[in-house]
């Protein structure tokens, strides 16, 4: 295939990411962002050839819409137009329906759009995404990488919920996981560095960002993984609480919370930025730290805590392991964060290559521990989704 470019597309409530990939290299050729959108902040800017360009999106048309519209004059003007061979696409959800990615039809997208219960927030607007590039786009072949897909290999044992299997078989209750395409690059990543088959891999994938979930992969497979039936399970995160007793929500409710209060907070007002009263950024919470701020203090000790409360007890379903993983915004370039995370892992064996560790950041990766007792590594690769879902539409054609 001479032309192996491929526009991404990540379409979210109010936003919409874009990005030219060369799936072949995974070189993203031109990346841009649709912020704001529905209030009158509404704006596009985009990177192309080290330049960036910023305009604002005045108009009564669905910002949607407007901003793939957009995309296609800019497209043409980058010169895109003919080289083009697919459009993926990031859908967030895609249930027990969806196990790897699929080309887009009709019968796709109205899918799709039924799982818009499980992702209300995030479904329905890939469904305008897609419908607006279909339009846009009409001779390309359009194709759709879900979150969830990766972790359809879970066992039972760790997907079913301890509830009534009414919840599940009626409902579909139980536990998705999310940040697929991120844990599967990464472990194919790690793979290449250690110079062995995926296949016979065994690793711990740590994605820390604003969302974080660690994930089991055993043998190339996700075995578990934190995130659940929503993304607000497990690790503390920006503003998500992570886990929590259910039985708050009730607490909370008899106190008079509304439904929408109890989830607004659980959802935005919690995490680094509820525990520290200060902020949802990794950065600002360590620069307050460094500044005797003791509720950035205790988020810090408190997300480190819990990530490597995680990692430990997903040591129980491998085989072995080859290696940590640390990727994402915060896995990628936090140095304290990661050290005081292999500091609470001192009873598996890890020590921390201070210089390594201090190497492996802002986009280069690296070894930065060891464990003689595990026969293991950790690891920090930076992550690259958008490469995969051009992968994968590519493979697909």
């Amino acid at each position: 295939m001479s032309n192996s470019f491929v526009l991404v597309i990540n379409s979210g409530s109010s936003s919409l990411k874009f990005a030219i990939i060369d799936s072949v290299t995974g070189d993203a050729m031109v990346s841009g962002l649709g912020e704001c959108f529905g209030t009158p902040q509404a704006s596009m800017s985009w990177k192309f050839e080290g330049n960036k360009t910023e305009e604002a999106v005045n108009t009564s048309e669905n910002h949607h819409q407007y901003a793939i519209s957009r995309l296609v004059d800019l497209v043409e003007q980058w010169g895109y137009n003919d080289k083009l061979v697919a459009v993926g696409h990031r859908i967030v959800h895609g249930g027990e329906k969806f196990t790897s990615t699929v080309r887009i039809d009709q019968s796709v997208l109205a899918e799709i759009e039924n799982l818009a219960d499980l992702a209300p927030l995030h479904n329905p607007a890939g469904a305008t995404g897609i419908r607006a590039a279909i339009t846009a786009f009409p001779v390309l072949p359009q194709f759709a990488v879900f979150d969830t897909a990766f972790h359809q290999t879970m066992p039972k044992k760790a997907f079913t919920g301890g509830i009534a299997k009414e919840l599940y078989t009626e409902y579909g209750i139980r536990r998705y996981g999310f940040h697929g395409t991120s844990h599967y690059y990464v472990s194919r990543e790690a793979a290449k560095m250690l110079s062995k088959d995926v296949n016979e891999c065994s690793f711990i994938s740590v994605h820390l960002g604003n969302g974080a979930s660690v994930c089991a992969i055993n043998n190339g497979n996700s075995v578990d993984t934190s995130m659940g039936f929503t993304p607000l399970a497990g690790l503390m995160m920006g503003t998500r609480s992570g886990d929590l007793d259910p039985g708050i929500i009730e607490f909370l409710m008899k106190k008079g919370w509304s439904q929408e209060q109890v989830f607004e907070t659980l959802n935005k007002k919690s995490g680094f930025l509820g525990v520290s009263g200060l902020t949802s950024d990794a950065r600002g919470i360590l620069e307050a730290m460094e500044n005797g701020h003791e509720g950035a203090k205790l988020a810090f000790e408190v997300f480190t805590y819990r990530v490597a409360k995680f990692i430990g007890s997903y040591l129980i379903p491998l085989d072995h392991l080859d290696a940590i993983i640390f990727t994402g915004g915060i896995g990628e370039n936090s140095l304290p964060i990661r050290s005081e995370i292999l500091s609470n892992l001192k009873l598996l064996g890890f020590i921390e290559d201070k210089t390594a560790n201090a190497d492996a950041r802002f986009g280069a990766s690296g070894t930065i521990a060891t464990s003689e007792l595990l026969n293991a590594v950790a690891m920090v690769i930076p992550t690259n989704e958008e490469f995969v879902i051009a992968q994968q539409s590519v493979e697909l054609l």
